[in-house]
């Protein structure tokens, strides 16, 4: 959902140029389209965004500026794969974006707060929550990005 959310978002930025990638950290899905409820959700709020599910890899961290994670096992599962400080700094909790979230010190014993729930095969009302979460979190990420 956060994919689809960030590439709607900024299809039109010239400034800084904004490509989104999606990628989880297991290999549970590689290959799969999107869960039918997240595509839903994303669709019924207006985002059109294809899908299909890779593992992220160590050269991610050259492909890409910015690593936007979910919770603190993406975070782990990440940063281990960093092979120096210049990568382990691309890496963030999306929801430290959000504004409401933005003095929480992701390595406090507050990171939870900043994680962004796997809504996964719970109902459509969890769905729909974890859509909020992700767009004050791009709301807050885009902000940013556009006062650089």
């Amino acid at each position: 959902m956060a994919a689809a959310v960030l590439a709607n978002r900024t299809s039109e930025w010239k400034t800084p140029k904004i490509t989104v990638g999606s990628s989880g950290t297991g290999a549970w899905h590689i290959g799969q389209g999107p869960h039918p409820t997240s595509k839903k959700v994303w669709e019924s709020a207006g985002y059109s965004y294809i899908h299909t599910a890779r593992q992220f890899q160590s050269s991610d961290f050259h492909a890409f500026d910015l690593i936007l994670v979910m919770d603190s096992s993406n975070f782990r599962n990440v940063i281990s794969l960093a092979d120096n400080n210049e990568s382990v700094n691309k890496v963030f909790y999306l929801r430290s974006f959000d504004t409401s979230l933005s003095k929480i010190d992701p390595a406090s014993e507050q990171f939870y707060e900043l994680e962004v729930p796997d809504p996964y095969n719970q109902t459509i009302e969890a769905y729909e929550a974890t859509l909020l979460m992700i767009e004050r979190a791009v709301d807050g990420l885009l902000q940013e990005l556009s006062n650089r």
